[in-house]
């Protein structure tokens, strides 16, 4: 299986940076994983509501030149669907079996996706209500990403 994540922005911290270099070294004996990063835009302080939605735009543009036409694309949204970790792991594996063996997750920046990406996407996942830096986000998502494929093969993991 292939996965790729495109993401808004670089991660800056180097703890953060160490945590997906971990598990992409884990992940690495399941599947291929590839990181694309593409460059966020600074928002101005006070931002107007036509000014943010230009810069999700922008954004848009970026990510959207990532996502192959074949590509099953998952956006992370705060509306998504919400699944636990063995569903999770179900619903990756039972779309692997359905001929979806490329996944692109989509992580917005600041500001959140455009409704350009939310509308390319096959489907929109939430890991909560509550709203994480996009660098941490990083991190959730290829843990969750790593406890799949363990739990697919019916390795141990900590519950």
């Amino acid at each position: 299986m292939n996965i790729t994540f495109v993401t808004v922005g670089k991660i800056k911290e180097k703890f953060f940076r160490d945590a997906v270099a971990e598990y992409q070294k884990r992940l690495s004996k399941y599947c291929k994983l590839d990181i694309v990063e593409v460059a966020d835009e600074k928002t101005p302080d006070k931002a107007s509501a036509v000014m943010e939605e230009q810069i999700k735009q922008k954004e848009a543009s970026r990510i959207l030149k990532n996502i192959k036409e074949t590509s099953y694309c998952i956006a992370l949204t705060i509306d998504g669907k919400k699944r636990d970790s063995v569903s999770f792991a179900e619903h990756i594996e039972q779309l692997g079996l359905s001929g979806n063996s490329s996944l692109v997750f989509v992580i917005g920046g600041s500001l959140g996706l455009h409704d350009s990406i939310v509308q390319r996407a096959d489907e929109k996942l939430s890991f909560s209500d509550m709203t994480f830096p996009h660098q941490l986000m990083r991190v959730i998502l290829i843990e969750q990403i790593y406890r799949c494929f363990r739990i697919m093969n019916g390795e141990p993991y900590h519950k």
